[in-house]
């Protein structure tokens, strides 16, 4: 029976599935095992694929930077071809410039540029890390082990967008380029990285399932987790969608949102050159209010934020709820030509309901109205399925230098594997729609 999916925002967890109580104690139990190996020598899991990789690698120059400023723009944004908004040049440089991450906040930027016979065919987000926050693949467990066994599990490195659990390209490659090759070649590029500078593993975190293939076959560990996304079936609107609920999901719903827009409140959509100086004011003010009433402080600054309004504007959503004319909510989004990516929300007062119109509901018709066909709405929220959010297996890819750490968790990785599955299958059986078989188990 599903109970529940444990997975916190900024909390130290092992994002172990509570399907039952049976199997979520086993998993502990699994997982407290990585804890018992006594690790010693280096792994040779992928040492045949870093040897086949080290021979391609002598055809490509590696380029690790400091600073995402010192690539290109032009050349970045043209290997990443538009595939995520936050894989633009303008958005890891915002985090940056920002102080939002640097190795200073613990995210300290190696990003790669590889160049074949002078020209640029393949870039890499990359950063040392000294802990594990703003990942959303949790591995503070694997730290933990490190520790018992007296041994440092940072620092380590990362390729994933700063804060942001999105799938999207993480190799951005060429399209010219034999992908599998270039693949082993940076795989190996980056693991002679690691060792020089005494990381103790590599973590490829929300690559595509296509990404995902390949590092496996480079000899990274496989690793899948779950969210929750919502799918443009052709809705001409919002009841259109709400005609697919059987009549009880239905009837809530509509009452949720009758709840809210009966309190008085109605909302804005702005785009990103709509938002004004003091409205990024306000809005950070309840972005900053969020974690607040937690005794929490938010990774981003204002500052990142106001960037992203300059260099980006395009690619900005803006929600905002007011009551009696007065901003008292707001969820900054960001979009592409195909998807709506839910990302930061924060609210003034306590509404019912309040959270959820602002941050599904306006999506969804924000995508129906603009023809998007996907909403990634971020980590967490089993709340969502009953809202007709389906949910999808995400992925990552993990190096661990220690031969019998790499054992261990990789056992432990098998294990999860079947029970997330389990639980996306069991997850999907409680979706809204009156006839589920077209909306079961989808996976990017």
């Amino acid at each position: 029976m599903l109970k529940s999916c444990s997975s916190t925002q900024t909390g130290k967890s092992s994002q172990v599935l509570r399907i039952t109580t049976r199997p979520s104690s086993r998993l502990r139990t699994e997982e407290a095992s990585v804890a018992k190996r006594r690790p010693h020598v280096q792994n040779a899991r992928s040492s045949s694929s870093a040897q086949a990789g080290q021979s391609l690698a002598a055809a490509y120059e590696f380029q690790f930077h400091s600073r995402i400023a010192d690539i290109d723009a032009g050349v970045w944004d043209a290997l990443a071809g538009g595939a995520s908004p936050f894989l633009r040049h303008a958005f890891l440089h915002a985090l940056e410039a920002s102080g939002c991450a640097t190795k200073e906040t613990g995210w300290e930027p190696q990003p790669l540029l590889v160049l074949q016979d002078g020209r640029p065919v393949a870039a890499l987000p990359l950063y040392l890390k000294r802990h594990s926050w703003g990942e959303y693949v949790f591995d503070w467990s694997w730290a933990d082990a490190y520790r018992q066994h007296g041994m440092a599990y940072y620092p380590k490195l990362v390729t994933s967008v700063p804060f942001t659990p999105s799938s999207g390209p993480r190799l951005l490659l060429a399209g010219d380029t034999d992908h599998a090759a270039v693949t082993m070649a940076i795989v190996a590029a980056v693991l002679g990285r690691a060792k020089t500078i005494g990381a103790s593993s590599w973590h490829v975190l929300f690559p595509t399932p296509e990404e995902h293939a390949l590092l496996n076959a480079a000899g990274l560990r496989p690793r899948i987790g779950c969210q929750y996304h919502w799918y443009n079936r052709g809705y001409t609107c919002f009841d259109d969608f709400l005609a697919t609920f059987n009549s009880r999901k239905r009837k809530n719903l509509r009452k949720e949102r009758a709840a809210v827009h009966g309190a008085g409140i109605h909302f804005l959509h702005l785009s990103g050159q709509e938002i004004t100086p003091a409205l990024w004011q306000t809005f950070y003010s309840f972005y900053q209010n969020t974690y607040q009433v937690r005794g929490q402080q938010g990774y981003l600054n204002l500052a990142f934020f106001e960037q992203l309004g300059r260099t980006m504007p395009e690619n900005l959503l803006l929600v905002l709820a007011l009551h009696e004319g007065t901003p008292i909510a707001a969820a900054l989004s960001l979009r592409d030509g195909n998807t709506l990516y839910g990302r930061y929300w924060g609210s003034r007062d306590d509404y019912q309901f309040l959270h959820f119109e602002t941050c599904y509901y306006q999506g969804i018709d924000y995508c129906i109205a603009h023809g998007l066909q996907h909403f990634d709405s971020g980590a967490q929220g089993e709340h969502k399925i009953q809202r007709g959010f389906e949910p999808i297996i995400t992925y990552s890819n993990h190096w661990i230098a220690d031969r019998q750490f790499d054992a261990a968790i990789g056992e432990f990785l098998v294990r999860e594997a079947e029970h997330i599955r389990q639980y996306q299958g069991e997850a999907a059986q409680m979706l809204p729609f009156r006839m589920t078989s077209a909306a079961q188990g989808h996976e990017p």
